[in-house]
């Protein structure tokens, strides 16, 4: 009796031992493949948006946030039929606020690299976007070896940022921490050129007709995509869903020609 005894109390253990791997397993995956069913019973979407980068997103005269990611993150909690709540963001902290669950979504003209895929999904691209190096008429620039001896402001973090520190490793980049601080270094003249995207630069630059940018050259074609944690299946095809819907629909178009001045791109 007392060998059956403890056998049987070690096949309890080893039982138990056995299971809490997968009952872990289990748990991950359905803590992950809640987050839209977390949403909803919150009642809210939480979404990273940037306050400094127009047209995507910046502080208005009435002090409100508005631009394109503004209408995306409006469109998405609409989707879901649930309150949106802004986050605001900087290149930086947009994916570790993702990843500490502050907020749900990053729709901060967020583009897709190697790197950033290994911790986070992407959706499927919402807005067209490139990174390039842009300056006045009179600094000639054409390529990225053209840069040796040129100084070039650029926003730390940002892909922009990343490309060109390999591209140009004779060129001396000077790194702000927003956009904003680069925006006026170009500006300001502390710097010769200007990395950015190329709607930000013609938006915000073109209005300051002495040191309007010329595009020099195309650091990297790079969409914007929703940004998401991994292994969120059921949001990640809300949010897909989403936006293919609101390419159908014209809602993608009107954003565009709002806060762009042109068209969505035939191959967004």
């Amino acid at each position: 009796m007392e060998y059956k005894s403890n056998s049987f109390r070690r096949g309890c253990w080893l039982a138990a031992l056995l299971a809490v791997p997968a009952l872990a397993l289990v748990t991950v995956q359905a803590a992950n493949a809640d987050a839209l069913d977390a949403i909803a019973k919150r009642g809210t979407l939480r979404v990273a948006v940037p306050e400094d980068y127009p047209p995507f997103g910046a502080i208005g005269p009435d002090m409100q946030p508005q631009g394109y990611d503004i209408d995306m993150a409006a469109l998405l909690a609409k989707s879901m039929k649930v309150k949106l709540q802004l986050v605001p963001v900087n290149s930086a902290n947009r994916i570790p606020y993702l990843q500490t669950d502050k907020v749900d979504l990053v729709i901060s003209s967020l583009g897709r690299t190697p790197e950033r895929e290994k911790v986070i999904d992407f959706s499927q691209a919402y807005a067209p976007y490139f990174q390039g190096v842009f300056g006045p008429v009179d600094i000639k620039v054409n390529t990225a070896a053209d840069l040796t001896g040129k100084t070039v402001g650029a926003t730390r973090g940002a892909l922009e940022e990343v490309a060109l520190t390999n591209m140009a490793p004779n060129a001396t980049i000077r790194r702000f921490d927003d956009n904003n601080a680069t925006i006026q270094a170009f500006l300001s003249g502390q710097v010769q050129l200007i990395a950015a995207g190329n709607i930000v630069a013609a938006a915000i630059l073109a209005k300051h007709p002495p040191r309007e940018p010329q595009m020099k050259f195309v650091i990297k074609d790079s969409p914007c995509f929703v940004g998401l944690n991994k292994n969120e299946p059921q949001l990640l095809t809300r949010v897909n869903t989403t936006i293919e819907q609101a390419k159908k629909d014209g809602s993608l178009q009107a954003m565009s020609k709002k806060w762009f001045g042109q068209p969505l791109p035939a191959n967004l």
